[in-house]
């Protein structure tokens, strides 16, 4: 029945206007550290599907879907698109994925982080882009108890170039400046759990013993580094004991994410992700 009602809601979100509680914020606001300046505003494209695309990303945002009054399960997820570090493909890999967790009592985000591809602006997935996400972990646990989130249970996800961001975030993490005049900046950046799906340049990824649990999704028809890597970087977390679930689907290739017209097994992925997290149990420790 749960997937029944998943899948449904899907058809329903694509095909009806849903309503959502939402709002998109800024995550600095009162400027944002590093960011280059003169290069214009953020740019949006539409593509023949009629998607969003968005570049020349200078002023972080979340995108925030929050689940109706009473219906919160206690988590929260930040979604980071891909693109290539050039773009943010920030629908099926951002947006319809945030509506879906959001009626299942999810509260989801979209992150719009800075491109390490933008032209003249210098920044690096590293520096900036990670940044962009530790920044996000930290507003979001700042607002756990208005939005009755558990803040152990806030979480990050990433799609293709996104998960390398997410990927990084639960690897590197501190447990934020308690002498900050800043109050979202005292927050821990240690996310509470990590989905990765078909992320980029995956060898980068060095799981620890703080490193959280992780759900990961890939296509076997995709490139070797990420077909393969899955399964390389699986093993990662199962050498440290840090749970971890892998599904590779057979007919799937790049760039699937949330869409309408996915079909066969890898349609269902989302729900494979919500059954786990609702068995997740969480590491207490931040």
């Amino acid at each position: 029945m749960f997937r029944v009602t998943l899948l449904a809601c899907l058809i329903f979100c694509f095909t009806s206007e849903c309503v959502f509680s939402q709002k998109e914020v800024t995550l600095w606001e009162n400027g944002v550290p590093g960011a280059a300046v003169g290069l214009g505003d953020e740019s949006v494209r539409i593509t023949e599907s009629g998607e969003r695309v968005v570049s020349n990303v200078h002023s972080p945002t979340l995108t925030i879907y929050l689940p109706e009054t009473g219906k919160g399960n206690g988590s929260a997820l930040i979604i980071a698109p891909g693109g290539g570090h050039r773009e943010l493909w920030t629908d099926h890999e951002g947006h319809n994925w945030a509506k879906l967790l959001s009626a299942h009592g999810v509260v989801a985000c979209v992150l719009k982080y800075r491109l390490a591809q933008t032209v003249g602006a210098n920044y690096t997935v590293d520096e900036h882009a990670l940044a962009d996400m530790q920044r996000a972990i930290r507003w979001v646990r700042y607002k756990a108890k208005e939005w009755n989130v558990d803040p152990l249970r806030v979480g990050v996800a990433g799609f293709s170039a996104g998960g390398e961001v997410a990927g990084l975030a639960a690897i590197r993490f501190d447990a934020g400046d308690s002498t900050s005049l800043d109050p979202i900046e005292r927050e821990s950046s240690r996310p509470g759990y990590h989905a990765l799906i078909y992320p980029g340049r995956s060898s980068r990824l060095e799981p620890n013993a703080g490193t959280p649990p992780v759900f990961i999704v890939c296509g076997y028809k995709d490139r070797p580094d990420i077909s393969k890597g899955m399964a390389e970087l699986y093993l990662k977390y199962k050498e440290l004991d840090i749970a971890a679930e892998l599904h590779i689907y057979a007919n799937a290739g790049h760039g699937f994410g949330v869409r309408e017209k996915n079909t066969g097994s890898v349609s269902s992925w989302p729900v494979r992700f919500e059954e786990w997290l609702a068995e997740l149990k969480f590491n207490p420790a931040l």
